[in-house]
């Protein structure tokens, strides 16, 4: 048969909205044939796909997977358009796999061209493109990060929080492998992940990981306050220093009052571990997503988007 040109692709694309390597190898099926080509695509559910892959998608679930030796962990945001899909159970399924397979990418794109869990003829991109079709809403796969161990001991260890909405990767170290078999250490680390979540201010593990410009930053907001314009020079800076050292602790994790006991900071919490299991333990880091969070929803009329549609048909 003739070869296919990029401008019968381009033409087969902007009809349907699939994928360019879809459309091409329609028309491959097809023998060149636009209309069999756009029934095929739409027999394989991408074409449909495709169209609704540019619909904004800020519902879905924050999900986490931990390997079972605890050595390595992910957390992921996979996100739709409904919250009706997001409790679907196709589609929590769909995450729950996400999350395991992330474990060995290093970014989304090379998450999407693995061959998914289960289906190991497709990969991940195709079955979701299939999903889209089942579920009729886009599915995005955000982002997601990966904590190994590597040789270290110590634990990877997580936390979900409002059925999806928020979730925790917090990774924590030891000295020995002993010391992080320890239940009192994975209890720690379950603890800590829970004092993560409940902490939406907190983005530090301590005041010596905050970069010197966010310290800079918030001395020059302190230093331009009205209610120190006329103090004298030596007496605002002490203010000001007193209200930074506030301020930066507000953004660490270990000076956070522990949740479970609020007389306690979680630093103490840390040291009371560390003397049941006899070597030092250090917060190695954490990560925290909030669902959907950045996203700008998009507001639709209801009445206006089906009038839209029935006008398309």
């Amino acid at each position: 048969m003739a070869e296919i040109s990029a401008k019968l692709v381009q033409e087969l694309r902007q009809k349907t909205g699939a994928g360019m390597m879809d459309c091409k190898k329609a028309l491959k099926e097809t023998e060149g044939n636009i209309e069999e080509a756009i029934n095929w695509l739409r027999k394989k559910g991408i074409a449909s796909a495709g169209k609704k892959s540019d619909r904004v998608a800020a519902e879905g679930l924050v999900e986490t997977y931990i390997q079972p030796d605890g050595k390595v962990g992910v957390l992921i945001e996979v996100n739709c358009q409904t919250d009706f899909v997001a409790r679907n159970d196709a589609f929590k399924s769909l995450v729950k796999n996400l999350a395991q397979q992330a474990a060995t990418a290093d970014s989304v794109e090379s998450l999407l061209a693995q061959p998914y869990i289960e289906k190991a003829d497709v990969t991940v991109d195709e079955f979701i493109k299939e999903s889209i079709a089942t579920l009729g809403e886009n599915i995005q796969v955000r982002r997601f990060v990966n904590f190994s161990l590597g040789d270290t001991p110590g634990v990877v260890d997580s936390y979900i929080h409002t059925g999806g909405r928020v979730g925790v990767l917090v990774q924590i170290n030891a000295n020995t492998a002993a010391a992080a078999g320890n239940e009192e250490f994975k209890i720690l680390a379950k603890n800590t992940a829970m004092q993560v979540a409940a902490c939406p201010n907190v983005e530090y593990v301590s005041v010596d990981q905050i970069p010197a410009e966010t310290v800079q930053k918030e001395k020059d907001i302190e230093m331009g306050k009205e209610d120190l314009a006329n103090k004298p020079e030596n007496i605002r800076e002490k203010i000001v220093q007193g209200r930074i050292e506030k301020r930066l602790k507000e953004l660490t994790l270990l000076d956070q009052p522990y949740i479970r006991d609020q007389s306690i900071s979680v630093a103490d919490l840390v040291k009371q571990v560390q003397s049941k299991v006899d070597e030092d333990i250090k917060v190695h880091g954490f990560v925290r997503y909030v669902l959907g969070e950045g996203i700008e929803k998009q507001e639709t009329n209801f009445a206006e988007e089906v009038a839209a549609q029935m006008g398309a048909k």
